[in-house]
């Protein structure tokens, strides 16, 4: 994305079509806009044309810009996961673990970056009917290994808000719930997380839609991005427009829910409830 991104501002530095540059490196407008928009792998040659094309001579500035290149077609850890996961997932695992800021709205279950252990077991296992151990395992293993950029040295800000029905439908037997509630409670405590839960009590709100997450990278050429899950695929949205409207709900969702503090009173509150 990065990459795509520079590409695309250097086109249009120079005037240049996306049907144009398509030409130069033997492909279509479609192509381009994909390559910009980082949907693509990209090829060497191609980059060095489209380079070539928007005047870029500079030998540094070239090889900063190739380097990059090969830097986005290495895979990431995750893929070696690709197995167990639908088709759409590993994309978002990877814009995940660039995002310094990720924002969300859960209703479902807890997010998967705060699960323990034993709850993403209990979500995995309903998710995954007539799946094998094994596979289960891989599943929960590669959520494991997502938490951890939450907690390392440069994690990113992670700001959520969980329905109350997320903390009160089961996954799992009553220890299961109970541990979870309790690491929420200590995560909640961490300088980077931003826990609000949104209480039953307050009735109806601007999460009618269901649950999204808004990812914001450290890069400025960066878009941010809305990840939207469903039954049998995703969508990445990344217009100015869309990401607008998502922002806007989740404020309301921030405003209209107890502040961390009180939020974390709730948890405690459900905790000795269960």
């Amino acid at each position: 994305m990065l990459l795509g991104s520079q590409l695309r501002r250097l086109r249009e530095a120079r005037g240049i079509t996306r049907e144009a540059a398509g030409y130069s490196i033997r492909a279509s407008e479609s192509k381009i806009s994909r390559m910009e928009l980082g949907r693509v792998s990209f090829k060497t040659r191609d980059v060095e044309d489209l380079l070539t094309l928007y005047g870029i001579t500079d030998e540094t500035e070239r090889n900063s810009l190739l380097s990059l290149a090969r830097e986005a077609n290495v895979a990431g850890w995750w893929h070696s996961y690709s197995d167990v996961l639908p088709s759409w997932f590993p994309t978002y695992v990877g814009l995940e673990g660039a995002a310094s800021l990720i924002r969300a709205y859960e209703v479902q279950f807890v997010h998967g970056l705060l699960q323990t252990p034993a709850y993403a077991r209990a979500v995995v296992r309903r998710g995954m009917k007539g799946a094998s151990e094994e596979d289960v395992d891989r599943r929960v293993a590669l959520r494991l290994e997502r938490q951890k950029y939450l907690l390392s040295e440069g994690a990113p800000e992670f700001h959520i808000v969980l329905d109350e029905a997320a903390l009160r439908r089961p996954y799992g037997d009553r220890e299961v719930m109970r541990g979870q509630l309790q690491h929420l409670i200590e995560l909640s405590e961490r300088p980077n997380v931003r826990l609000q839960i949104m209480p039953f009590s307050f009735g109806g709100h601007s999460g009618e839609s269901g649950a999204f997450t808004i990812l914001s990278f450290p890069e400025s050429d960066l878009s941010d991005v809305v990840y939207l899950e469903q039954l049998t695929s995703a969508l990445y949205l990344d217009k100015h427009e869309d990401v607008a409207q998502y922002e806007k709900a989740l404020k309301e969702l921030q405003h209209d829910s107890p502040g961390p503090d009180e939020s974390r009173d709730l948890l405690r509150g459900l905790l000795q409830l269960s």
